[in-house]
């Protein structure tokens, strides 16, 4: 299954206020993390703060090196293109997690280790709304596994995650991460993790 390449339409305003279009076209940030071929992080926008800024001319938000976690105070949306499990991955993915997670601009979110349900475990203080585009995919959690479909729609809050693709053919994840804050109470828990 070939997935169809995003058009972004990017809207502003003219000189004199009103509404137009800045850009329209292909999304100029496509990146494939080298550690684990096929998954392709197709970057839409972000915003830097909330409120989120509003100007006549704003750089686009989306060039420079991928983050895989929102700006502080900000939001990011992306989607991402998921390939196929393989039982290579399965085994022997851990050992590139440092470098996956590296490239997508922290390595330190990988918590995958010994016993870990899936190679892709990994937390981010974020809450993330994530809404299957297209194929299939199990969302994995500590204690609990989901299958995904097309209009899927999941609400991380911050939790223990990663998504495994069991089916033969990529998954299309469309993904809104918003910037979030531990509670005292959580954060103390999970330090312990």
């Amino acid at each position: 299954m070939t997935l169809p390449q995003i058009h972004r339409i990017v809207t502003g305003h003219d000189d004199d206020g009103r509404a137009c279009v800045t850009s329209a076209g292909a999304l100029p940030s496509v990146v494939e993390l080298q550690a684990i071929p096929g998954t392709v992080f197709h970057e839409v926008w972000a915003t830097p703060a909330t409120p989120a800024p509003i100007g006549a001319d704003e750089d686009d938000p989306t060039l420079g090196p991928l983050q895989l976690a929102p700006p502080a105070r900000g939001t990011r949306i992306r989607f991402v293109d998921i390939p196929p499990d393989t039982p290579e991955f399965l085994a022997r993915g851990h050992e590139r997690m440092e470098q996956a997670f590296g490239q997508a601009g922290d390595a330190r979110l990988s918590t995958v280790k010994a016993g870990s349900p899936h190679p892709l475990m990994h937390r981010t203080e974020t809450v993330d709304y994530g809404v299957v585009i297209a194929g299939e995919l199990t969302l994995v959690l500590d204690n609990d596994e989901v299958l995904l479909g097309p209009g899927s729609v999941v609400v991380q809050r911050g939790t223990n995650h990663a998504w495994a693709n069991r089916s033969d053919r990529p998954c299309r994840m469309l993904f809104v991460l918003v910037d979030g804050r531990y509670d005292a109470g959580l954060a103390q828990a999970l330090a312990g993790h």
